[in-house]
């Protein structure tokens, strides 16, 4: 299968990639919970053990470092994408605790790894000057991808009675298909600078270590806590959450590529501490919410959010050394899922007291971000990977 020259592009790759992966990930989410309890009778031990174990390839994400001292990166990406696919397949056939928790293991495997290596090739391939902008798209992408997934379910399972069966094995079996035509129609593109093949943990990338794991304990909170509060509190059903969440996918579908570019002009310092005063506004307000439709309107907003985490990334791509990227993409993922390990279990039994300090918790790692990200100089480069280097290159001057 022949592409066009002009379309046989790493952007293009990265692209269709970027909506492969949702495509069918979605379809795994939006599933799991009934698929479980009507399938395979589980209870809350179960669907937390189930959740625990898909954590743990994204804690061991690292490891991709070393599985890439046997296959290239761009290789690796797309047989990690497969792997997904082929979890994603097989789901429906295991409806029993072991076979859900071994298939589960599958499709995590594949899909941490894909993640942690598309963001090095990311982070490789395109310019600095266009990175911020690039993500956006990729986002925008991964929403269609999403909204396509979840309209389709719907058309197949409210109105065509799909069983979970197949419905998990058209999607798999699509994007495993779609996966092998990517594989077959790109050829190797060529690094712009040899990888480092261990494990790196550099002093001066501090920063971005500390910003990635108060950006992953955020989406723990959002992700785990935000939801349960609709549910348990105001009692939102699943068709309301669902339109939530069609909600904050339209929105990125249509902003999120404009959100990226805005970002290369503003920078990333001003856009961080936008976010991070805006998540200390929100996370207060979701601890003295008392209506349903204000509270709505929070979670929409809170989504919102993750468009400007882009500038996390772009921040790293201008301080790290080139040869650095694919060791640090891993560290910074493993990083990122210590939060995910730890923060549900802890404030799940803060919870327990009072609901609303889990979010001043919250705005509190808000507010650490918040002080962080002052440490960002204007203008971060190597070698300026601090705002005090900045002051003084300038003073040598």
């Amino acid at each position: 299968m022949k592409m066009p020259t002009k379309m046989h592009t790493p952007e293009t790759l990265l692209l269709a990639m970027a909506f492969i992966m949702p495509l069918v990930f979605s379809v795994w989410m939006a599933l799991l919970n009934n698929f479980v309890i009507e399938k395979a009778q589980f209870t809350g031990a179960e669907i937390g053990i189930l959740q625990s174990l898909r954590e743990v390839p994204g804690f061991l994400a690292f490891t991709a470092i070393y599985v890439m001292l046997f296959i290239k990166e761009q290789k690796l990406a797309l047989l990690a994408l497969g792997i997904t696919a082929f979890g994603v397949a097989i789901t429906g056939y295991f409806p029993s605790a072991i076979g859900l928790y071994i298939t589960t293991v599958i499709m995590s495997v594949g899909f941490h790894y894909f993640e942690t290596v598309n963001q090095s090739l990311t982070l490789q391939w395109i310019d600095k000057e266009h990175t911020a902008h690039f993500l956006g798209r990729l986002l925008s992408v991964k929403s269609a991808a999403s909204l396509l997934a979840f309209g389709s379910i719907w058309l197949l399972m409210e109105w065509l009675s799909w069983s979970y069966q197949a419905t998990y094995t058209l999607f798999g079996g699509l994007a495993l298909i779609l996966t092998f035509l990517l594989a077959i129609s790109f050829k190797q593109f060529p690094i712009k600078a040899e990888q480092e093949k261990k494990l790196i943990l550099r002093k001066r990338y501090w920063l971005f270590y500390a910003l990635t794991f108060f950006s992953g304990a955020r989406r723990q909170i959002f992700v785990v806590f935000a939801g349960f509060l609709m549910v348990e509190k105001f009692h939102y059903s699943v068709a309301d959450i669902s339109a939530l969440f069609l909600i904050n996918y339209i929105f990125n579908w249509l902003f999120a590529a404009r959100i990226g570019k805005l970002i290369g002009i503003i920078g990333e310092r001003k856009v961080l501490r936008f976010e991070y005063i805006g998540l200390i506004t929100l996370f207060i307000a979701y601890g003295l919410a008392e209506n349903a439709t204000f509270a709505a309107i929070l979670y929409v907003v809170d989504h919102l959010f993750f468009a400007l985490a882009i500038a996390i990334k772009t921040y790293f791509q201008k301080i790290a050394k080139p040869e650095d990227i694919a060791a640090s993409a891993g560290v910074s993922f493993s990083i990122n899922h210590i939060a995910a390990v730890i923060i549900p279990v802890l404030l799940g039994m803060v919870w327990l007291v009072d609901s609303s300090l889990v979010f001043y918790i919250g705005a509190g790692f808000a507010a650490c971000s918040l002080l962080l990200s002052s440490q960002i100089p204007r203008h971060p480069m190597q070698g300026v990977e601090l705002r005090k280097h900045e002051n003084m290159n300038l003073s040598s001057t």
